[in-house]
């Protein structure tokens, strides 16, 4: 079952076409990221600053649908779409009111901070996206892709 993450959209996140900035959507979708981890597992500062573990973003896919703006709730679901040895790629879907506005794949290596390297992913993490490793129902099946 996916995990979702909910935030207001504000004015500082609007261009001068008073739509949300595109480069903004990745902070949404990492602090999602981040919620998953405060929500299901010991936090997201605990594992960076504990385990030092990090989960740098290494390719990006994004694909935009319907405008978002100021004021705007945007729901933004997030599932596993591929678990690797040493990578995650996540899987995100902002909505607004039920209508979908943008989708995006974000794979992030698992990094040793301390020596900066990827490493395996430590099996609490691995728990923690294979407890999301499904997309929502309503995209049907393979349809885990920014289409």
């Amino acid at each position: 079952m996916p995990f979702r993450s909910t935030r207001r959209v504000r004015f500082g996140d609007e261009d001068h076409a008073q739509l949300v900035y595109y480069p903004r959507f990745l902070h949404f979708f990492h602090c999602a990221f981040e919620d998953l981890f405060d929500a299901r597992a010991d936090g997201y500062r605990t594992c960076l600053e504990r385990d030092r573990v990090g989960w740098p973003a290494v390719r990006v896919e994004t694909d935009f649908m319907a405008p978002v703006r100021f004021g705007d709730l945007l729901d933004i679901d997030l599932w596993t779409e591929r678990l690797g040895e040493t990578s995650v790629t996540m899987a995100y879907r902002g909505a607004v009111r039920g209508k979908d506005c943008v989708r995006a794949a974000i794979t992030q290596a698992c990094v040793d901070l301390g020596a900066f390297r990827a490493t395996a992913i430590p099996p609490a993490y691995r728990a923690l996206f294979e407890a999301v490793a499904d997309a929502p129902a309503d995209l049907g099946s393979g349809a885990r892709r920014p289409e």
